[in-house]
């Protein structure tokens, strides 16, 4: 029985409509591909005749089925039992269908497409954030007007200079340098790839503003540097006299390392750099992106391992630069290593987040996703009023709990719904205070996505619909047998002695033994009692709880076959078979046999208990199943299950 159970736990039930009906049972029909998908799940490994085996597993699957349906027709689902187990299941798989199939490869593959390319971009910066707060009106006018300037052809480095809030634009132009794969968030770095050499893209919002950036150059990838630096910082509020008297310390330091002077001495000695000091200036890896532009620039166009550079300024200070050795990046697709490196980096880079985007594109294609005329201001004002106290503006805004924001399908997603999300997820996780109100209902719309999505599984994915239906019939059919066949079996104090009288010609002991067996978790283990128990046999049962957390024991009768390792050896009183492992699980058993019974002899009723009550459990389900042939008379389409044969 429990085979059957565990295979039933793979059965599929789902009824496509427009599939070749191999057999219908009553008004319900299966289709030969949901069959074929049993049947390939269970039988992996065919020997002998091919239409034997499928003829069968036929007959096993329509007996499985009809007990399935009856379950159904006893509303057995609807038990508690059943309800919750289900429930539990979906909690533990739901996630591993909500990643988009396939999103790690083709992630990998553009990662390592990226990664051989190095872009250098400006940008501009537009903040959200204002002296008095948040202020995405006035973020959006700024906006309006650099994409207004910018249509009119103006210098994309000489707006980022006149109205970007990142505050190295005003003198850098918004030149952020080179920049390659990982470099930046996954939007931003979107936009550096995706947007032409020499062009500008549109605007991006993150959630602390507006981004735009333009593509200046681009060049091949220029891989990681090794090297040791030695910085002589200029200290905050330095003056002119005190910004030269550092140049010509760090130009004396370069003659010196020119003339011979060790750069890890002179890095320990004079660097203000306390990081990197300490071990002779060795910095970690330099990549793309990861450092000044101006001191990126320095570092890459050092040509050989132990070339040092001369001093340079950055906003950091005077820098001198040793060049340890260069790492090109790899440009091999298939190599492994680096593929796997991808794939890390992918993991614990904020663009996984992005491999749920194909549920919002899924959900707005079917049901439908659609927003209510509802004035966004008014749906601001109503959460500053609601959840800050602040008083309504006298604008003749009608706004109720019951106002509808959006939809997706047929559910509605009012105002009470909004403030009920922004009450808990208003607050940014770093403690640094509010979000934007567009920000949060953002968030409180694809947070409805995903959840709609992840409630309705089963209408967007073939296999997360088979696996809980597959659980559910297993769990169906395990409940109908209880109550059909093996409670029913065991309770019938009546009919199981009848059965043992009517069949005692077929209830006899083989040659038997009364003995002990011993069940051990290794062989290790089993080797040690075998010893112990050989030493003093009649000190076995201490000797079982010596070892408990590691041994099992079962004293009873046991036909020869059934002792372990008696192999063709007679046995005998006081005898103990060797120990011998079990291949399947690494456990391992030896006997002591107490009593022999050389003779067959028939069992007593207590003795054939077990042997009778399967004897019953065969005459109820097989009466059991006569009467379900007749609720659901079964029809097999003979010419749909030939071909089904015929197909290799």
């Amino acid at each position: 029985m429990k085979k059957i159970f565990l295979l039933l736990l793979l059965v599929a039930a789902g009824i496509k409509p427009n599939a070749q009906t191999l057999f219908t049972y009553g008004n319900y029909q299966v289709s030969a591909q949901d069959f074929l998908r049993a049947y390939n799940k269970n039988n992996t490994q065919v020997t002998g005749s091919r239409e034997k085996s499928i003829r069968d597993y036929l007959d096993l699957y329509i007996r499985s089925r009809l007990k399935v349906r009856e379950a159904y027709d006893k509303k057995l689902d609807t038990l508690a039992s059943i309800r919750t187990e289900l429930d539990n299941l979906r909690l533990q798989i739901a996630e591993n269908f909500m990643v988009e199939p396939g999103m790690t490869q083709r992630m990998v593959k553009e990662a390592f497409l990226r990664s051989q390319k190095d872009r250098r971009i400006a940008h501009i910066f537009i903040s959200f954030r204002t002296g008095m707060g948040y202020d995405t009106a006035a973020a959006y006018a700024k906006k309006a007007e650099v994409e207004k300037r910018l249509l009119k052809g103006e210098d994309f480095s000489a707006i980022a200079k006149e109205l970007s809030d990142d505050t190295t634009a005003r003198s850098n132009g918004g030149d952020l340098g080179f920049v390659t794969v990982f470099t930046l968030p996954y939007e931003l770095e979107n936009l550096v790839y995706q947007t032409p050499i020499g062009k500008h893209s549109g605007f991006i919002r993150s959630t602390s503003g507006l981004h735009i950036i333009k593509v200046l150059e681009e060049r091949n990838a220029a891989g990681k540097m090794k090297a040791q630096q030695i910085l002589l910082a200029i200290p905050p509020g330095a003056d002119a006299e005190e910004k030269k008297q550092l140049a010509k310390k760090a130009d004396s330091i370069y003659k010196r390392l020119v003339a011979g002077d060790n750069f890890s001495h002179m890095a320990n000695q004079f660097s203000n750099d306390f990081m990197t000091a300490s071990n002779g200036g060795t910095l970690p890896d330099i990549g793309v992106g990861q450092y000044d532009p101006l001191f990126e620039k320095m570092v890459f166009s050092l040509k050989k391992d132990g070339e040092i550079s001369k001093p340079f300024l950055t906003a950091h200070g005077w820098h001198i630069v040793k060049r340890i050795s260069a790492k090109a990046v790899v440009k091999d697709s298939a190599d492994k290593a680096y593929k796997t490196e991808l794939e890390q980096r992918i993991v614990q880079d904020n663009r996984w987040r992005f491999s749920k985007d194909f549920i919002y594109k899924k959900v707005k294609d079917k049901p439908g996703f659609r927003k209510y005329p509802v004035e966004e201001e008014a749906i601001w004002n109503m959460s500053d009023s609601v959840l800050d106290r602040k008083p309504m503006n006298a604008k003749g805004w009608t706004i109720q709990s019951a106002t509808p924001i959006f939809a997706i399908g047929d559910s509605i997603f009012n105002a009470n719904d909004w403030v009920t999300y922004a009450n808990t997820y208003r607050y940014r996780q770093d403690g640094t205070g509010a979000k934007p109100w567009p920000q949060v209902m953002d968030e409180f719309i694809h947070s409805s996505i995903i959840t709609y999505y992840k409630d309705h599984l089963e209408d967007y994915s073939d296999d997360f619909r088979n696996q809980m239906t597959e659980f559910k019939d297993g769990n169906l059919f395990f409940e109908i047998m209880q109550q059909q066949v093996w409670n029913r079996s065991q309770a019938d104090s009546t009919a199981l002695p009848a059965i043992y009288e009517r069949n005692r010609k077929n209830y006899n002991w083989k040659a038997s033994a009364d003995a002990i067996l011993f069940f051990c978790t290794d062989l290790n283990t089993a080797r040690a009692v075998y010893d112990k128990v050989k030493a003093d046999p009649a000190s076995w049962n201490k000797v079982s709880e010596i070892y408990a957390d590691k041994l099992v024991t079962d004293s009873s009768r046991f036909e020869y076959d059934q002792i372990p390792n008696l192999n063709k050896s007679v046995p005998r009183k006081g005898m103990l078979t060797t120990p011998v492992v079990n291949q399947t699980d690494n456990t391992a058993s030896f006997a002591y046999i107490l009593k022999v019974y050389p003779d067959p002899m028939p069992r007593s009723f207590t003795d054939s208990k077990g042997l009778v009550i399967a004897d019953y459990q065969t005459e109820l389900e097989k009466k059991w199943e006569e009467e379900l042939m007749k609720k659901y008379p079964v029809k097999v389409d003979e010419s749909v299950l030939r071909r089904i044969i015929s197909t290799q």
